[in-house]
């Protein structure tokens, strides 16, 4: 008794490609030598396969023992449950794309229509037979699943009917019949990537499993992230434990026939689709033969799959154990991996792009730090990365502000486990965003700490560009907040507002559509603020001008006074260093007697500097510096630095 597998083996020889079966019902039974090269080509088929049955039998056994040449056709068959007439149609349309002879012959027997590829009628014709119901057949053919799933298309001509309209398949679907890749433009096969942390993969099983048991397979499932790329690797898992590898499709219209390919390719669906706040979208539709849908999206918007939600799995970063555990993989010794792995909320993917931009080797804090503050994200146009390093010493405040700045570099510090070990009351809702006000009179060193903060934490910072992320259009704006915070929290960074008022200002009584709309923006980013899980510092001149209700929601209001004496002599030797030639004297006159803020000093050491031709700075030089900064200011110099400096 032989194997199943060599029992197939010399069976499957003895059975037609299902595209030369259908010819065979069609060509001559004999040609003469001055016959057309097409009529002698069918009527070679006779001599190919002389033990031929009749079209019933011959389409039953091709059902039960498929040639290994059409077994990609058979799955197709299998998958969409296709109708005789349908495999017919199917066979013939995929045998005239790869077979010049086969194409030739069609277009002879479907003479003097001049149609290369088979037509409606001619497929209904076939199989209904002599003396058959061919009307029916054509219904049968134009009603199913293959042109409803766009496996098949019609390819439409002026003044033909539909018995005379020609069928074809996508070109994809025909290349990846006969084995290649076939290519639809915003369409990526992949394969499954690294594996996903443990407590993630936990999830990915769970998930993958609810999918398998559904009633028929199919289904949706929604992966919320704050990076596509973290919610395409998670769908590569899921579908991965499903048997399947993953097509990554952009934006959330599929193209004409993509299921068969999908089906082909043995790949699930990933819509990588983002939406923006309150958008609604439903599932795109694709063949119950592709089984389930996944969406990465983004933490906005909403999906619905037959007007229910599908399930989500918002996707949470890796835990700090496994945080740390991931550095100790990149190169650092037990000591830097477990502090690295507590404090700072990195991706799988993130971890690893650090381990790689600091080099071989053993993983050095140096190194780290420069790949970590240097890094790009992909924040666009929507915000300017601000990487100069603000040591301790270019930081001059006043002693109480000074600790109130270091309190809260240890908040961000410690966020991540801050509510670990207290009361329901502290645990329940805890988000370890930290969000920080910065208050004070312009040049009082605000943006500076934003810095100073950055560089403690060896996070980058990011300067939001108010002018582009904010829109004349409804709507425009809150999409453009819900990228920026989405990828900002993805990519652990500082996020800073200059002149945040301009976003965050008070709510107005509504009078127009314009305050409704204002308001709106104003209501959305309340909402995201206080659910965003990065650190975001925002500078004001003034604390009055912005709404009570986001006040509340601030974990800490600095107040930057004016520089007082002390500091203002600290400042001018911060700036001044070691290229100056004044007197001790000099530098007192100007503490005490200069009450300019530490974003004037600079550009008062700065311009005298020039003044002095880059070398020494020295009085005359710091004088004609310090005027032209008083007449920016429309301010006169006070009486007492017009005396002679030493």
């Amino acid at each position: 008794m032989n194997a199943p597998g060599t029992h197939r083996h010399l069976l499957a020889p003895t059975t037609p490609p299902l595209a030369e079966t259908a010819l065979l019902q069609l060509a001559p039974a004999t040609a003469e030598a001055d016959a057309a090269p097409e009529a002698q080509w069918l009527a070679g088929l006779h001599a190919r396969w002389p033990l031929a049955q009749d079209l019933a039998t011959a389409l039953q056994q091709w059902q039960d023992q498929p040639p290994d040449c059409d077994a990609a056709l058979h799955r197709l068959a299998q998958a969409f449950a296709l109708t005789e007439v349908e495999r017919l149609a199917v066979a013939l349309a995929l045998a005239v794309d790869t077979d010049p002879l086969a194409a030739r012959a069609v277009g002879w027997l479907q003479a003097p229509l001049r149609e290369l590829r088979p037509t409606a009628g001619l497929v209904a014709a076939l199989h209904a037979g002599p003396g058959g119901d061919a009307a029916a057949s054509l219904a049968t053919l134009l009603d199913g699943a293959a042109l409803r799933h766009q496996l098949l298309r019609l390819v439409e001509a002026p003044e033909r009917t539909l018995p005379d309209t020609a069928l074809a398949l996508p070109t994809p679907v025909v290349l990846a019949a006969r084995g290649a890749r076939g290519h639809w433009p915003g369409v990526t096969l992949e394969e499954p990537g690294a594996p996903l942390p443990p407590s993630l993969q936990c999830e990915a099983e769970r998930h993958a499993g609810l999918l398998a048991a559904s009633a028929t397979g199919a289904g949706a499932l929604v992966l919320r992230s704050a990076h596509p790329a973290e919610a395409r690797r998670a769908a590569a898992a899921v579908a991965a434990l499903l048997g399947r590898r993953t097509a990554c499709i952009d934006g959330a219209e599929p193209p004409a026939g993509l299921s068969a390919w999908l089906v082909l390719h043995g790949a699930l669906p990933v819509f990588c689709a983002p939406l923006a706040p309150g958008e609604r979208r439903r599932v795109p539709a694709l063949a119950p033969a592709t089984g389930p849908c996944l969406l990465a999206s983004g933490p906005d918007g909403s999906w619905t799959l037959d007007g229910h939600a599908p399930a989500e799995w918002v996707l949470a970063l890796p835990t700090a154990a496994e945080r740390s555990a991931l550095w100790a993989q990149g190169g650092a010794d037990a000591t830097l991996a477990a502090e690295l792995g507590a404090r700072h909320r990195h991706s799988a993917a993130r971890i690893a792009a650090l381990c790689r931009a600091a080099g071989p080797g053993a993983l050095q804090r140096p190194a780290l730090h420069r790949a970590a503050r240097q890094q790009r994200s992909e924040l666009g146009t929507l915000a300017e990365a601000l990487p100069t390093d603000v040591p301790d010493a270019a930081l001059v405040l006043a002693a109480p502000l000074r600790a109130e700045l270091a309190h809260l570099l240890q908040r961000c510090r410690l966020r991540d486990g801050l509510a670990d070990g207290l009361g329901p009351g502290a645990r329940t809702r805890y988000r370890p965003g930290v969000r920080a006000l910065l208050v004070g009179a312009s040049g009082t060193g605000k943006t500076l700490s934003a810095g100073w903060i950055a560089t403690r934490l060896s996070m980058p910072l990011y300067r939001v560009d108010l002018a582009a992320v904010t829109s004349k259009y409804i709507g425009e704006t809150e999409k453009n907040l819900a990228e920026l915070f989405a990828r900002a929290e993805h990519d652990e960074v500082v996020l800073l507002f200059d002149e945040a008022d301009a976003l965050f200002g008070k709510r107005t009584e509504v009078k127009d559509a314009n305050d409704r709309f204002a308001n709106q923006q104003t209501n959305y980013l309340l909402q995201r603020i206080e659910s965003y899980d990065g650190i975001v510092l925002l500078t004001s001149n003034s604390r009055a001008r912005f709404d009570s209700a986001f006040t509340r929601r601030l974990d800490a209001i600095l107040e930057f006074p004016a520089p007082g004496p002390e500091e203002r002599r600290a400042l001018w030797l911060a700036h001044l260093g070691e290229a100056h030639a004044l007197a001790p004297a000099a530098l007192n006159r100007l503490a005490a007697g200069c009450e300019l803020a530490g974003g004037h000093i600079r550009n008062v050491v700065l311009g005298a500097r020039a003044a002095a031709g880059g070398g020494s700075i020295d009085a005359p030089a710091l004088a004609a510096a310090l005027g032209a900064e008083y007449r920016k200011l429309g301010k006169s110099m006070p009486a007492m630095l017009l005396a002679p400096a030493g």
